[in-house]
C-alpha cells in the first residue's frame, strides 16, 4: 500500500468538504491524502475507518453488512462522493475488487472546520443587511490565516472555543480602513483594541535608549495589540501601517468575554509543578536579567517582546508552562502562543504566586 498528497481538484468532488472556502481546501489539502490498496485485498485491515473520513476515489470495492447482503461500490458515482461508513453503516468485511485508491481525512477535523465556516455563514445575512449603514461587514475567519487556520482550530487553543462564541466572535469585528504611515497604535497608549490584519502590512517598533528599534513585520492574517488588553498595561511598541490596508478590531471588552478568557488557561503551582513532571517545559517571559536572578529550575527564557520569533520554532506536541514575575507579561505571552496553536498554560500569580507554596 502507497501514499500521496490529495489534489485540491479531488477535494472540490468530495462532500461535505466541497462545501468548504477554497482558503480552507488550500490548508486541508497538506491534511490529507490518497492510498492505494491491491486487487483482492481488504483496504481497511489493520486501518481502521473509525474516526475518519475516507472515501473511494478510484476502482470497486465489494462491501458486506451484519445481515449478510453486499454491495459494490464504484468510484465516479454518487455515492462515491460521500464518506464510507457514514453513521450507522457498519461493514463486517471489505474487498477490492480492483485495485483502488482512498483518501482519508480526519472526521473530528473536518467537522471543526465545517462548524466555523457554517457558523460564520449564519451571521453573514444579517451583518450584510447593515453593511450601507455601518460600513462594516462580518469578519471573514478564511482571511486570518494566522488566527484561525486549521491546524489551530482542530488542535491548538481555538480549539477549546467555545461553538457558540464563533458568530458572535466575527460579528463584533469591526472593518476599519488605514492608509500607509497611519499609527494604528502608539506605544504608551492605553490599549483598546485588539486588531487583526486583513489586507496590507505594518511594522511595530519600540523605543530603546531614545532610537525607535524595528521588531516585527506583519501582514495579512497577522494579529496584534493583544499584549495590552491581556496584561491590561500600556501599549508597548507602536505599530504603523506600511502600505494601504483593512483591518478588523475588536473592542477590550469583546476581546476579553471572546477571546482571552476562553484560551487562556491558568494553572496553580502545585498543577503546573506536575505538568512540568510530565513533560512540559517551563519558560519565563521576563527579562534576561531577570530570568538570570531567579529562573525556575529546567526554564528557557523567552521574553514577551521576543515570543513571535517562537512562532514555528516550539514544538506543538509538547505543553508549555509560561510565568513571569506577577502573571501578567506570561499570559500575554500565552496568549500570543495559544492563539498560534501551542499548547500553552500560565502560572497563575507567577512567581509571586509560587513562592508561597
Amino acid at each position: 500500500m502507497s501514499a500521496t498528497r490529495v489534489r485540491i481538484e479531488t477535494l472540490k468532488t468530495l462532500e461535505p468538504v466541497a462545501s468548504l472556502p477554497e482558503a480552507r481546501l488550500l490548508e486541508l489539502v497538506g491534511l490529507c491524502h490518497t492510498e492505494t490498496a491491491s486487487k483482492n485485498s481488504n483496504p481497511f485491515l489493520g486501518r481502521e475507518i473509525a474516526g475518519q473520513a475516507v472515501y473511494l476515489l478510484r476502482g470497486e470495492l465489494m462491501v458486506t453488512y451484519p445481515d449478510g447482503s453486499s454491495r459494490v461500490l464504484v468510484a465516479g458515482s454518487e455515492r462515491s462522493r460521500y464518506p464510507l461508513g457514514r453513521r450507522g453503516e457498519v461493514f463486517t468485511s471489505v474487498k477490492a475488487i480492483t485495485d483502488v485508491e482512498l483518501m482519508r481525512i480526519d472526521d473530528d477535523l473536518l467537522d471543526v472546520v465545517a462548524t466555523w465556516d457554517e457558523a460564520a455563514s449564519a451571521g453573514h445575512s444579517e451583518k450584510q443587511k447593515k453593511r450601507e449603514d455601518e460600513g462594516s461587514l462580518l469578519a471573514n475567519w478564511t482571511l486570518m490565516s494566522g488566527m484561525f487556520s486549521v491546524s489551530s482550530l482542530k488542535y491548538g487553543e481555538f480549539s477549546r472555543l467555545p461553538p457558540a462564541h464563533i458568530n458572535e466572535l466575527l460579528r463584533r469585528f469591526e472593518r476599519i480602513n488605514v492608509k500607509k504611515g497611519d499609527a494604528v497604535i502608539r506605544e504608551g497608549a492605553e490599549g483598546d483594541f485588539y486588531f487583526v490584519i486583513e489586507t496590507g502590512r505594518c511594522k511595530v517598533e519600540r523605543m530603546v535608549g531614545g532610537v525607535s528599534m524595528l521588531l516585527a513585520e506583519l501582514k495579512s492574517g497577522d494579529a496584534f495589540g493583544e499584549e495590552a488588553l491581556v496584561s491590561e498595561a500600556r501599549r508597548n511598541a507602536t505599530v504603523t501601517m506600511k502600505t494601504d490596508g483593512v483591518l478588523l478590531r475588536l473592542s477590550r471588552k469583546d476581546f476579553a468575554a471572546l477571546l482571552r478568557e476562553p484560551l487562556l488557561h491558568r494553572l496553580s503551582a502545585e498543577e503546573a509543578r506536575d505538568k512540568i513532571a510530565h513533560g512540559a517545559q517551563w519558560i519565563d517571559v521576563r527579562y534576561p536579567s531577570e530570568y538570570q536572578y531567579d529562573k525556575l529550575a529546567g526554564a528557557i527564557n523567552i521574553p514577551l517582546s521576543e515570543i513571535r520569533n517562537a512562532f514555528g520554532v516550539l514544538d506543538k506536541g509538547k505543553e508549555y508552562v509560561l510565568y513571569c514575575q506577577s502573571g501578567r507579561r506570561s499570559a500575554a505571552a500565552a496568549f500570543l502562543l495559544a492563539q498560534r496553536g501551542y499548547r500553552a498554560f500560565v502560572l497563575a500569580g507567577g512567581l509571586w504566586g509560587e513562592t508561597k507554596h
